[in-house]
């Protein structure tokens, strides 16, 4: 049968064989194939099948990258150019000589 080797099987068989608990081998198969004992306090320890739990652990791994970040500063100078107006004011002179006729010429 598929389950015939598991170690609680072999620890069954084991105990019957020797003619446990002063039975003959018929009387304690009988017994022990219904799972129970002639005396609960006089039963030996069953050998179970060993087990094995799988315990996942993550560990975490602080890495620090340094990243240089340079910042650059580029200023802009604008000129605006405004024109005020300056008023002068030049003023001539022309002079005319006007020369009448006199009779003493």
């Amino acid at each position: 049968m598929l389950f015939d080797d598991r170690c609680c099987d072999m620890a069954e068989k084991n105990m019957m064989m020797d003619g446990a608990y002063g039975m003959s081998s018929d009387m304690g198969m009988n017994i022990m194939g219904m799972g129970c004992c002639p005396m609960p306090s006089s039963c030996q320890p069953v050998m179970e099948c060993p087990q094995e739990r799988c315990c996942h652990r993550e560990f975490v791994h602080e890495v620090p990258h340094i990243i240089p970040i340079n910042t650059r500063v580029i200023n802009h100078h604008v000129y605006r150019h405004t024109y005020t107006p300056r008023y002068t004011c030049t003023e001539e002179n022309e002079v005319s000589n006007v020369y009448e006729r006199n009779c003493n010429y």
